[in-house]
């Protein structure tokens, strides 16, 4: 069937509402947008869906959620855990409730338990949520850091992280199945909860889950953290009072909440794109850090599974500090402070994706601890945490992260968690002021120790169908006339995540990566530098990642600044 058929389908099956009727309708004439619509099914990836809003195939709506949930439902039978049940997380977006509600009642129409938080809670949260009430699976509402027109749906399975291999390639079979959007099943609230099927979960979860970021502590806060000032914005998301209440409990006394951020707002007003990693959004943050002066500024995503932080340089001006440098700064804290006091386990284990930079490798050779790289995306990280377990604690999680500014200390979730890396952060924080050092002085003492490493990404973005194939288009002209240098550096290896290989461009030898199936180029250059390339999974994207190592700051930005430079990584 082509497109003007999905369309016209839509506009005359009595099965869609009249409003979504009514909004195709006001289509007539326009092919390209009817098109961008209908011309394929929303992709049902291996972390869930994610899409504009509004009606037709290819758009986030509740029709394309439903059979999401139905393809979901239908696996979950197959294996047996309806008695189980779903936990269901939301986030501030638009239609975010509703699609939740809606996932909710379609899994009770199928007999399957569900867990619905009854207001928005941070994807972290169902994470944990789902391990506490022993649930099969668990679903989050959420376009994390996408502009407004988004929202998104993720997947998440028995151990508290999103869908890996096989599963996600199984869930995904059942969910491409349902042919008739009307096969999605889906009863009355009222119903559902009279037989037991729905939950609507609250504070005794918080509480739970507020307790175990509690445990993580290894250094309680004294005086000097009380006195610390801390401008925080959750970005109109989840965030505000969980990362409130964590700090309050454990003596942060100087928290200060950017007023027009601080309730959700499906349209993200004052910032429009909520991404942390972005220096616009922290505009206000910075205004009112200027006003009291303040010691450092956090900023969540609505979501809040990422955090980004600004903090005073040497002359008491604002600077964003990059996922890497983040992740850095918990890393040494976490590792140093439990060698310090003799509780770093002797298997202890750093996690890192793909992309993210070589810092990591360093921190935990100085440690002594096993450092694991896997493919982009926090469930990777997650899946590790399980294998670690399932193969009698072969290694004990310490830290995980990746460039994109996620991070999780702790095992209390399997994802990425920006209110335990809030809490990490200003405890570090504290502890190095009562040692009279600012975090931006500490991270200068970490390249001092480890080597002055730096990265950045470019993004370009393309999109619509045209796009997407753009997007193909570059990836396999790479594969195909592949580079052999890079700024000043050349090129040692190339690492094809899609062939499964590693070529060493001296020697010709292939070995393979050993990693997943993942459409990525990775170069190993000379000098510890390196790049990669991938397309973004969330977002019509592609993503080119740099890294170098210097002799000093300055070496080391002239370094990044020519590779980045170079016209190979230029798209026409």
């Amino acid at each position: 069937m082509d497109y003007i058929k999905k369309y016209e389908e839509w506009l005359t099956n009595p099965y869609f509402d009249q409003a979504t009727k009514e909004e195709l309708a006001a289509l007539k004439g326009n092919d390209n947008e009817i098109r961008e619509r209908f011309y394929k099914d929303l992709e049902f990836g291996t972390g869930g869906l994610r899409g504009i809003l509004g009606a037709g195939v290819n758009r986030m709506n509740l029709y394309t959620v439903r059979r999401a949930t139905q393809g979901l439902a239908n696996y979950i039978v197959k294996q047996g855990g309806q008695n189980k049940g779903v936990a269901i997380a939301y986030d501030s977006r638009r239609m975010s409730p509703e699609f939740a509600m809606d996932s909710a009642l379609c899994l009770c129409a199928n007999g399957i338990k569900a867990y619905l938080f009854e207001t928005l809670r941070p994807t972290p949260e169902l994470s944990f949520a789902l391990r506490e009430l022993g649930c099969i699976a668990g679903i989050v509402i959420t376009a994390s850091h996408n502009p407004a027109e988004y929202n998104g749906y993720k997947v998440y399975w028995e151990d508290g992280a999103q869908i890996t291999y096989p599963k996600d390639v199984e869930i995904i079979g059942e969910v491409n199945a349902i042919i008739d959007f009307s096969e999605a099943k889906t009863m009355d609230r009222e119903a559902a909860v009279s037989a037991g099927l729905l939950t609507i979960l609250g504070a005794d979860i918080d509480d739970k889950y507020i307790s175990e970021l509690k445990k993580l502590v290894i250094n309680p806060i004294t005086e000097d953290g009380k006195q610390m000032k801390i401008v925080y914005t959750p970005l109109n998301g989840t965030g505000n009072l969980p990362v409130r209440r964590i700090l309050n409990e454990l003596g942060f006394e100087q928290v200060y909440i950017v007023p027009e951020q601080e309730f959700p707002d499906s349209e993200f007003t004052t910032v429009g794109y909520p991404n942390p990693e972005d220096p616009k959004v922290f505009k206000l943050a910075e205004k009112l850090a200027t006003e009291i002066g303040a010691d450092i500024i956090m900023a969540t995503d609505p979501d809040a599974d990422r955090l980004g932080i600004m903090v005073r340089n040497e002359v008491g001006e604002f600077v964003l500090f990059n996922g890497n440098m983040t992740g850095a700064l918990i890393a040494e804290y976490e590792f140093s402070q439990k060698a310090q006091k003799g509780i770093l386990p002797k298997n202890a284990a750093l996690i890192k994706t793909i992309v993210t930079g070589n810092i990591s490798d360093q921190i935990a050779a100085h440690y002594g601890a096993k450092l694991i790289e896997v493919l982009t995306g926090f469930k990777y990280i997650g899946e590790q945490i399980k294998l670690f377990e399932d193969n009698n604690n072969s290694y004990e999680y310490i830290f995980g992260y990746e460039e994109s500014y996620g991070c999780l200390v702790g095992t209390h979730s399997r994802d990425k968690d920006a209110v335990v890396a809030v809490m990490a952060l200003c405890e570090a924080a504290a502890y190095y002021k009562s040692q009279g050092i600012t975090l931006y002085e500490q991270m200068n003492r970490i390249f001092e120790k480890y080597g002055y490493f730096k990265e950045d990404l470019v993004s370009v973005t393309l999109k619509g169908i045209e796009g997407m194939e753009k997007i193909k288009s570059i990836m396999e002209g790479y594969r195909k006339n592949p580079p052999k240098t890079a700024g000043d550096y050349k090129i040692l290896k190339i690492r094809d995540y899609t062939a499964d290989t590693i070529t060493d461009l001296e020697s010709g030898e292939v070995v393979p990566t050993g990693l997943p199936n993942s459409d990525v180029l990775y170069f190993e250059l000379t000098e510890d530098a390196w790049c990669a390339i991938r397309p973004s999974g969330t977002e019509p994207k592609i993503k080119f990642y740099f890294g170098v190592k210097g002799t000093d700051v300055a070496d080391a930005d002239q370094r990044l600044k020519k590779l980045m430079s170079d016209e190979v990584f230029k798209v026409n």
